[in-house]
């Protein structure tokens, strides 16, 4: 094993309901889990045994670094109150929660506004989210794979996005999770992915690995496990040594297919 496979963290997202015995499971020290439904506007939940300062502690004890996924139904960018407010809500509770067990980062999609919309009011909402949220730990918000009105998807959005951004009081706590698949689906090169990204954010704090079971472009979001979509393995890897962050595997399976996607990564680093 090279010396800088073993540095690059590589974990999974799993269940929450214990996430450091789902990391031994594995053999990781890193894990991304929800907090409650993510298709749900229900406030979140922590379903580990003795709750969120319990979590905490094992986690520590045990060096497993925790990142909590905030749930799909957020869209801050949206023009419309009925959606934007209680996104806003939402943001705020997951934050509050994620920083509660001790998790190093808070993953959200950068959601998306309607073709009838201005796509500014969209870029200026998420300004107003940052200013109006406790961000108690890192916000990172990630590439998404479709929608041609997405906040998130294509480069120049991206760009637009952080420039809003950057404007928020609160801004230095806003990070990048990059996602190979959505990248890959949403149309960006791989190739250059990393750098393009980095030079507009400055930062990329986590990599989601995934393969894609979808063509290039095809705004289609769906996971497979390494080795088996559409990605070249090379491009794929090249990413994950580039971003030099921790990395979180969203693939399909249990702690099986989880270890062989972590290893599958590892021998290729």
């Amino acid at each position: 094993m090279s010396s800088q496979s073993a540095l690059v963290r590589i974990g999974a997202h799993v269940d929450q309901s214990d996430p450091v015995a789902q990391a031994r499971a594995r053999g990781t020290d890193v894990v991304q889990f929800f907090l409650g439904d993510p298709q749900d506007y229900k406030g979140p939940e922590v379903r580990y045994a003795g709750g969120a300062e319990a979590l905490r502690s094992a986690a520590e004890e045990a060096g497993v670094d925790l990142y909590v996924h905030a749930p799909y139904v957020i869209n801050v960018a949206s023009t419309n109150n009925r959606i934007r407010i209680p996104s806003r809500k939402l943001l705020q509770q997951h934050m509050d929660a994620a920083a509660a067990i001790g998790a190093k980062g808070m993953v959200v999609h950068g959601g998306h506004v309607t073709a009838k919309d201005d796509p500014d009011k969209g870029l200026d909402n998420w300004r107003k989210a940052i200013e109006a949220t406790d961000l108690k730990i890192p916000m990172l918000i990630e590439n998404t794979a479709g929608g041609d009105h997405a906040m998130s998807r294509r480069l120049d959005r991206i760009a637009a996005l952080w420039e809003s951004i950057a404007r928020a009081d609160g801004s230095e706590q806003v990070g990048f999770c990059l996602d190979t698949c959505h990248a890959w689906a949403g149309g960006l090169a791989l190739t250059t992915a990393v750098e393009k990204i980095r030079a507009i954010t400055g930062r990329i704090d986590l990599v989601h690995a995934n393969d894609s079971r979808d063509d290039f472009g095809s705004g289609a979001d769906r996971h497979t496990n390494l080795g088996s979509g559409h990605l070249d393995a090379e491009e794929l890897v090249a990413v994950v040594r580039a971003a030099a962050a921790p990395v979180v595997c969203e693939t399909p399976g249990g702690a099986e297919e989880h270890r062989a996607d972590i290893a599958w990564l590892r021998e290729r680093l």
